[in-house]
């Protein structure tokens, strides 16, 4: 069973990344928190530690002017809780040979999360 602490702390990280309120996102997260980003098996983006998060967490901001992230389900596996996401955005700007601005993405992955006495200490975003 999945403690109502830990359930909090994803339903508040991903409010403030639905509403890109940064400063949110990084008040649920431990000092050493550690990200990592897969796409189709693929190590895309990493991050070590709250400084460097952040940085992420404004670079990609700017890319989508909308953009939401919903648990379909949670699910606990050891020490993890694994979330089954659907997310989908709206993007900025165009993308070099790619997908114009105004194009709305979806797609279906799931997000890992780690727990400590500082927050959230690990999150690996699968899609």
């Amino acid at each position: 069973m999945i403690d109502e602490r830990r359930k909090d702390l994803i339903a508040r990280y991903l409010a403030a990344y639905n509403a890109f309120d940064i400063e949110a996102m990084l008040a649920q997260l431990d000092p050493a928190v550690r990200f990592e980003n897969f796409s189709g098996g693929q190590l895309t983006a990493e991050t070590s530690g709250i400084d460097a998060f952040r940085a992420l967490a404004e670079q990609s901001k700017g890319m989508f002017s909308e953009r939401e992230q919903r648990v379909t389900d949670l699910a606990l596996d050891g020490d993890t809780v694994v979330a089954d996401i659907a997310w989908r955005g709206r993007l900025a700007a165009d993308v070099p040979d790619g997908p114009p601005a105004g194009t709305l993405l979806e797609m279906t992955g799931r997000s890992e999360f780690n727990f400590g006495a500082g927050g959230i200490t690990k999150i690996v975003d699968r899609s």
